[in-house]
């Protein structure tokens, strides 16, 4: 591998215990409240190396600070994440998505919501890292799944100042503000995965970066028709609380392998499935304060009135806004995953190393 170029960043030499170098750091904000590991110059070097892009080369501007996340600074708070330097050519791709307007960073950042960028990863480098998408791909326990979206919360809060309780303004996040990324479970699912379906060769590896508002089990386990489960799953996205419900967005749908296969049976492609949702998950109109019709529905989704009131309200503007993934692995759950609602998911190619 070629050398690496001249590191930029300033050196700071800590000789200390594990214990003080996590309290230096949480001096200074640079953590997300969890030990960091110390990234030394070594591990640094190692990390920029593997992402085969100089070290001043600039990924994108992170807000609300809007400064520029070069490729040292994501690979320095990689390190401090935990990650392997396999891991560079994922987070980078992550953080291209995330700096493409539409997903709206600086929204995501800055507002109120417990909204925080949802990373799934398709293709062969999702393998290859060992990203979960099995058993407890949402959870706890493996690394890659851990530390590349922990890494993307450093960069967010270290290189974009996105500090809670400055501009973090959230009124009380959620668990997902520590990390939140897994893979497709392409290998149990009947569909095509998400990037076959957003043009890319299935051999193709791809991130995907969601703006989530928090998870909802979808617990089935007597449904024996697609019918049936497309009942449970109507009726558990289609609340008055959700951001989808008032400003549109792309909802999200993980779907369990077994379920998966219920739905498949009966004939549900991904397209039927999203049909249906766009059709059924509607909340009436009645369910609404006056309050909410007058001053935020009519505001953020006024083409909803052009005819006058309706009876109900779509969680989505179109049947394409549906995101659906399979992950997961045995037991009759799902997950709903509403999102931001006032920016959409960005796919982006991954490009690993030469």
């Amino acid at each position: 591998m070629e050398a690496v170029a001249e590191l930029q960043a300033q050196r700071i030499e800590v000789e200390a215990s594990p214990e003080e170098v996590y309290a230096f750091a949480l001096e200074r904000g640079w953590t997300d409240g969890l030990p960091v590991m110390p990234p030394t110059e070594e591990q640094v070097r190692a990390m920029v190396a593997a992402a085969g892009r100089p070290p001043g080369a600039v990924v994108g501007a992170i807000p609300p600070r809007w400064a520029p996340a070069t490729v040292e600074k994501v690979a320095i708070n990689a390190v401090m994440a935990g990650c392997l330097p396999a891991y560079m050519p994922v987070i980078l791709a992550a953080i291209e998505a995330m700096v493409d307007p539409v997903f709206n960073l600086y929204g995501v950042q800055a507002t109120t919501n417990p909204v925080a960028p949802l990373v799934l990863v398709n293709g062969p480098v999702a393998h290859r890292l060992e990203i979960n998408a099995g058993y407890n791909a949402l959870g706890q326990g493996w690394r890659a799944n851990a530390t590349i979206g922990r890494a993307l919360r450093l960069v967010l809060l270290n290189v974009g100042g996105g500090t809670p309780g400055e501009m973090d303004r959230a009124t009380h996040g959620q668990p997902g503000k520590y990390t939140f990324c897994f893979a497709e479970n392409e290998a149990e699912s009947p569909w095509e995965p998400l990037h076959v379906e957003r043009g890319f060769p299935r051999e193709t590896s791809v991130v995907t970066v969601v703006g989530a508002a928090g998870t909802q089990n979808m617990i089935d386990q007597g449904s024996l028709s697609g019918e049936g489960l497309l009942r449970t799953f109507i009726s558990t996205m289609a609340v008055v609380g959700t951001n989808n419900v008032y400003f549109g967005g792309d909802p999200m749908l993980v779907i369990s392998p077994e379920h998966a296969r219920t739905l498949a049976a009966d004939g549900f492609t991904k397209a039927a499935i999203r049909q249906a949702l766009f059709e059924r998950a509607r909340v009436p109109l009645a369910a609404f304060s006056r309050d909410n019709v007058e001053h935020v529905l009519r505001k953020r989704r006024p083409h909803l009135f052009a005819r006058g009131e309706p009876e109900s309200v779509p969680i989505a503007d179109q049947p394409g806004d549906f995101l659906i993934v399979v992950a997961g692995g045995a037991g009759k759950h799902s997950t709903f995953i509403a999102t931001f609602g006032v920016n959409r998911s960005v796919t982006r190619p991954v490009r690993e190393a030469a």
